[in-house]
Order: C-alpha cells, then structure tokens, then sequence
C-alpha cells in the first residue's frame, strides 16, 4: 500500500495489474480509503465490470458522481465541464473488457481536469501516455519441497490467509505438524493467488487438505502444456476448473447460468433464470447456498429487501465459458431479459403512483442487469428489447440518463421490424429524452413520426397523447400558437374518448400556457375546469396536481392568500396518497407562497423539510428551486450573506444540469434578491455568491439546515463503498510530501 501511494503521488495514472484473482480490487480499495482525507472533492468508485458496452463508461461515471447531463451536450463533455478544477480521485476497476473505452476516457479526464488522479485496476495496462503500472504480486507462499515447521509456515501471507478461511469454515481445523507438509503444497500449488486459496479453502470440511492437495496436483497438471497464457492465469483457472469439478451436476447448471446477470441479483431473479431444464425452481435456494458455502457466489444481507448475490468477476467470467460450451447461452439470456422485461413492465406504471421513489431505486440498483438484457435484446429480431426501451423511458428521464436512453431509443426507432403502435411509444418516450437535452428539432420529428404511426393505426388515445406532448413542446419553444392549436386539438380528442385523465392533462397545459401569455382569467379557467374534472372523478393525484397548479397561477397574478389555500389542500392530498415527490414540490411551493405572504419563519420551515425530501429523491431541478426560495427568504429576513451563498449554490446546480430559473420564479424572487444585493454592495454579494457556488450541492443543503456560520461547510469524502470521512484541507504538494514522507 506504501508503494502503490508513492507511485500514485507521481502520476496521473497508476493502473494495477494482475491476473484475476489475486487482490486488485481490494488493494485499490484499501489504498483509496487511506487516501480519502487527501482529495478535497473525494475518492469515487467506478465500477466497470458489469458492463458490455464501453459507450456506456462516461455515462456510468457520470451516474457515480452525479453529473447531470447538460443540454446539446454529450455525456462525455458534461462530465468534463463538471469535473474541471475538482480535485478527486477516481478508482476505475476492471477495465480489462472496455480497455480502449476506458483509455479514451482517462486520457479526456487527465487532460481537461489537472487535479484528478486515476488509479486503475486491470489484467493489462490501458496504455495510455504518462501510465505508471504496478503488478499486483501473489500472497508469499512456501517454495522448498522439503517440509516447513510449524514457525516457518505463519511467515508466509498465503498460508495464513488459508489457515484463518479453513477454520472459519470448519471450526476444527487448525494448522499443525500433521497436515504442514499438505498446506504448503495447497500454497506453493496455487503460487499464492488469494481467490484460489479461498477456494481450496472452502473445501475443508469436506476434504481433508492432503485430499485438496492431490486434486489440484492433477488440475495444475492438466494446464501446463498451454505456455502461450500467463501462469498466474492458468492457476487461478485450475483451482476454477477444479471446484467446478466436483460440484454436483444441479450446482454446475446453476453456476454457469447465474453469468447471466450483471452487477449481482436477487433469489427471485436466480430462480427464473437458473431455474427450469435440469434444476427445480424450488431448488435453487438450496443450490445458491451451496454456491455460497464454497466462495464462489458474494452473499449481502440486507433485511428489508432480502439478500443479493454476486460472482466475483473471475468467477464470472469463467462461468460464463462455460456457459458458452453449454449450448444454452441464447436460452438463458432470453429468460433473464424476460425476467428484466417484465420488472420494467411492472415498474412502468408504478413511476407515476406514490411509490415512485421505491420503484426507481429499484430499478437502479437492477440497471446494470436492465442494460445486460437491452444489449443481447437489441440484437435480435424480437420484441423484447423494443418493450423493455418502451418501459424504462420514464426511468431514464426522471433519473437523468439522456444520453444512454437515447441512444436505445434511437436504436430501436430504426428498427422497421417492431408493430407500428409499439414503435409510436418508443418515438414518443424518444421526444421525451431529446426535449429536455434541448434538441427541439429531434423532438418534434421523433413526436411527428409517432403521430403518424398512431394515426395510420387508429390509436385515437395515442394520438391524442402525442399532440399534448407537440403542444408541450411548442409551449417550451415560445410558440404560443401552435402550442394552443396542438392543445386544444388534443383536449377534443380526449374529450371525444371519454378520457378524463387526459382532459385534466391538457386543461392543466393550456392554463399554464395561458399563465405564461400573462391571461390571467383564462389561465384560472382552464386550471379550474381541470379541478373541477379530477374532483368529478375522484382521482386524488389529478385532483392534486390540478389544485397545485391553480395555486402557483394565483401566487404569480398576485394571490398570495387564495394561493397559499390551494398549495396547502394539495399538499394534504399528496400526504394522503404517499407520493413523496409531489410532497418535496408541494412544501416548496408552499414555502413560496409564504415568502410573498412575508411569513418568513415558514418558509424556513417548509423549505428545509421539502429540501429533505428533494435531496433523498436525487431531484436537482427542484433542489435549485428551492435554495432559491430559501434565499429569498433569507434576504427577507436580512441575512444578506446567507442570501448570497444559497442563490450562488443554486445557480451551481443550475449550471450542472443546463436548466435554467423559469421566467415566472424569476418574476417573483428578483425583488427579494434585488434588495439583498443593493444592501450587500457589488463586491460583497459577488464574493458571498462565488462561496455559495464552490459548495458541492450536500454542502449547500446542509448549510442551508445549518443554524448558519459565515464559514463554507468542510467538504466530505463520497461514494467509496461505504466509507466516508471528514477531509483534512491540505495542498496537493503537502499530500505528496506526506505520502512521500510515510515511505
């Protein structure tokens, strides 16, 4: 560890290297938290062993360190304008199977962003100018033929590492003069490599350790006439091919077909994919804690949501092989993108309901798979993929993965193999990905070419649905006109169906347009009649919404009182049904109002309970929204300084996701932040601003619950597995002087 820090002080890029198995990944790791307190933007894991495509890195990176996407841009050039001046560490691991992805990207990182460092692990160097490399060495094992004392054996990492996974396993074992000789052998045999000696390990028990010795005397045998591969390699793949061996036929069957899965999975999941032909689906839990017992499947308890699963990437690779040889690949990764279709098929709906935030987690922690499953999909002739891109358009626009959903949706709007109504949904969740990128004119040809399909089809409801999100679209161009044309033609057609959710839908569209046409009266018509229609039906969440929209369109013409009524009935209706988001919104809104009513103890109060609320959701439009109001409401109260850092920490998340302030909030908080301003003076509001723009968006929440000091929040260390520390403010010279001087 020593070592790898001394090296890593001197580069941009340190890239470990090593055969699988022998400890890359938990070196980096351990060497990563070390560091923590050494980077003041932090120490970020990116994992890249569960993908298949290396056009998905940046965006993979981008998720980890929760860069949005900005408009017109690539994922890629959003990465770097975020990153910039940071000063972080990123651990890039397993980039063996994405190697001239993962080295185009470290080469733009290291050359846009001057403090970052890149410590990569990989079975190969990525080759990229300026790398510095380091082999991860094997445990020391015992290589004299003749037989250790007891003494000499404890000197040596690989039989200790052996000697405590033995006992833990069988509680009985323990290292002695009687079983010396075979342990040495067991570790001079495996030359050391960890993950094969937890496996030989996992054997005890069953095996005496002269009966394991013997076995992977024959194994090693088997693969030491192929010199062309790495020796390492050939071990760690004859300790793989010797534990494969004496499983049971089930546990085999099993094994190889749990490759599927990327990123881990659930029972539910290893039951539909690995059950059926040859296992029992009532089987496979006994079969899986087989797998477990003997190390070659990652149990993680989690008591809520049950276990999850996951081969080491090893293991899974040779699974894989060995799935390959078994002629049941194409059947088994047509179960597991049926099992991920029809968990997107089942969330689709859920997105919109009051457990949102649930189902979006859920499909996060499932993206790697839903990714696994599009890409075989995609390839084929079949209807899979085309659902499934069908289903996850919502995720995808909600969680900010533009780029990546695009470029599945576009892939699949090219098909001409798809039935014309499932290629209208796809066209119409791609305008709802490309509108917010800010590509209008893909928008509106993706929005047109599904309209006509709809329409060629007799979809009355689809194409009713596609002129509201024309109309919307005008609505976001500025063009009034044909946004109130689409509309209303769309508000007919609803009409005419009977379709009373989509009459609200629009109703709620044309009063906003009429709001931002400054019609006040027709504006509160509209918003009224859709109030009117959710109450007629019942549904609570339009009924919602209607009365939410209502509100905000009284609070922009001037109505704080009768506004403020509003915003809170529908923020009583949302806290019935449970759905969390439009609760966040609502108590911003309603904090609002009360900023315009000048009860600024309240808006403290509601904006930091919404601000909770947004900060679990990952929702940073509304986040920037409400540091705004929050601002306001300080400048209102006269803390001009905490004013100035809430708006200029705003405005640094504004810029990270290119959305910028709505005309009508600008409308209503430009008094307040004018005034803070003027009684700051120019250079005072520009230095408070600059302070509240260096704040990481935590950073400016927390400030904003804080009881308030004029000191920026130290900023923390993020997202390194589960470790976390307070960062100590040293220079990037005193961290290589103090790495330097621990040698």
């Amino acid at each position: 560890m020593v070592e790898v820090k001394r090296m890593l002080a001197m580069t941009g890029l340190l890239t470990l290297t090593g055969t699988g198995g022998c400890g890359k990944t938990r070196l980096a790791l351990e060497v990563a938290s070390e560091l923590i307190g050494t980077y003041q933007d932090g120490v970020w894991l990116v994992e890249l062993a569960p993908l298949s495509e290396g056009a998905l890195v940046p965006q993979v990176m981008a998720s980890t360190l929760g860069v949005q996407e900005q408009q017109g841009l690539p994922p890629l050039q959003s990465l770097l304008d975020a990153l910039g001046d940071k000063e972080m560490l990123l651990v890039l691991d397993n980039c063996e199977h994405l190697i001239d992805a993962a080295a185009r990207l470290t080469v733009a990182l290291l050359s846009s962003c001057p403090r970052l460092r890149v410590l990569a692990t990989s079975r190969e160097p990525l080759g990229v100018t300026g790398e510095l490399g380091w082999l991860v060495p094997s445990l020391s094992a015992p290589d004299t033929p003749q037989s250790p004392t007891i003494e000499e054996l404890g000197g040596y990492e690989s039989v200790r590492l052996f000697a405590d996974r033995a006992s833990s396993r069988h509680p009985g074992f323990e290292l002695m003069s009687e079983n010396a000789q075979a342990v040495a052998q067991v570790c001079a045999r495996l030359e050391g490599i960890p993950l094969a000696i937890e496996l030989a390990a996992a054997r005890i028990g069953m095996l005496s350790v002269e009966q394991i010795s013997d076995r992977l005397g024959h194994s090693l045998k088997l693969l030491a006439g192929d010199g062309s591969a790495d020796h390492r390699h050939q071990t760690l793949r004859a300790a793989l091919e010797w534990s494969f061996e004496l499983f049971g036929e089930p546990e085999q069957i099993l094994f190889r077909r749990l490759s599927a899965f990327a990123g881990g999975f659930t029972l539910d999941a290893a039951e539909s994919v690995g059950g059926r032909v040859g296992i029992d689906e009532e089987d496979v839990l006994e079969l899986l804690s087989m797998l477990v017992d003997k190390s070659l499947v990652v149990a993680k308890e989690n008591w809520e949501t049950g276990a999850r699963y996951r081969l080491l990437e090893p293991t899974r690779q040779y699974a894989r092989e060995k799935l390959r040889v078994s002629g049941e690949a194409e059947a088994v990764s047509r179960r597991h993108a049926e099992f991920f279709l029809a968990l997107a098929e089942e969330a689709e709906p859920e997105l919109k309901g009051p457990r949102q935030v649930e189902w979006l987690d859920r499909l996060e922690t499932e993206h790697d798979n839903l990714r696994a499953a599009l890409s075989w999909a995609l390839g084929r002739a079949i209807d899979l993929g085309p659902r499934m891109a069908g289903a996850l358009c919502l995720f995808w626009y909600t969680r900010g993965y533009l780029s990546e959903g695009r470029r599945y949706l576009e892939a699949v709007a090219r098909s001409d193999v798809i039935p014309a109504t499932l290629r209208a949904k796809v066209l119409d969740g791609l305008g709802w990905i490309a509108e917010p990128q800010g590509d209008y004119e893909r928008a509106r040809a993706a929005y047109e070419e599904s309209l006509e399909l709809y329409r060629s089809s007799n979809d009355k409801t689809g194409v009713a649905n596609v002129l509201g999100d024309l109309g919307s679209l005008a609505l976001d161009r500025g063009d009034y006109e044909e946004a109130t044309s689409l509309l209303e033609e769309s508000l007919t057609l609803h009409r005419e169906l009977g379709s009373k959710e989509g009459v609200i839908g629009i109703l709620d569209s044309l009063g906003v347009l009429a709001s931002a046409k400054g019609d006040r009266e027709e504006s509160i018509a509209f918003l009224s009649e859709a109030l009117a229609v959710s109450r007629g039906i019942g549904n609570v969440r339009r009924n919602a919404t209607s009365l939410s929209n209502l509100g905000i369109t009284r609070l922009v013409h001037g109505d704080p009182e009768q506004a403020m009524v509003l915003l809170e009935e529908s923020l009583a209706l949302f806290q019935e049904i449970g759905d969390s988001s439009n609760i966040a919104i609502g108590l911003m809104y309603s904090a609002l109002a009360a900023l315009i009513k000048g009860e600024n103890e309240r808006v403290e109060a509601l904006g930091q309970e919404s601000l909770d609320l947004l900060q679990k959701a990952e929702d940073k439009q509304h986040i920037a929204d409400c540091l705004e109001i929050l601002a306001g409401g300080a400048g209102a109260q006269g803390r001009t300084q905490r004013a100035a850092r809430l708006w200029g920490a705003a405005e640094a998340v504004r810029e990270d996701i290119g959305v910028p302030l709505q005309s009508e909030a600008r409308k209503l908080l430009d008094p307040y932040l004018a005034t803070v301003r003027s009684s700051l003076g120019e250079v005072a509001w520009q230095l408070a601003c600059a302070e509240g723009r260096a704040m990481m968006p935590e950073q400016a929440i927390e400030y904003s619950l804080s009881a308030e000091k004029p000191i920026l929040p130290p900023p923390v260390a993020r997202h390194l597995g589960e470790v976390s520390a307070t960062l100590a403010p040293l220079t990037r010279r005193e961290e290589e002087v103090a790495i330097l001087g621990s040698v």
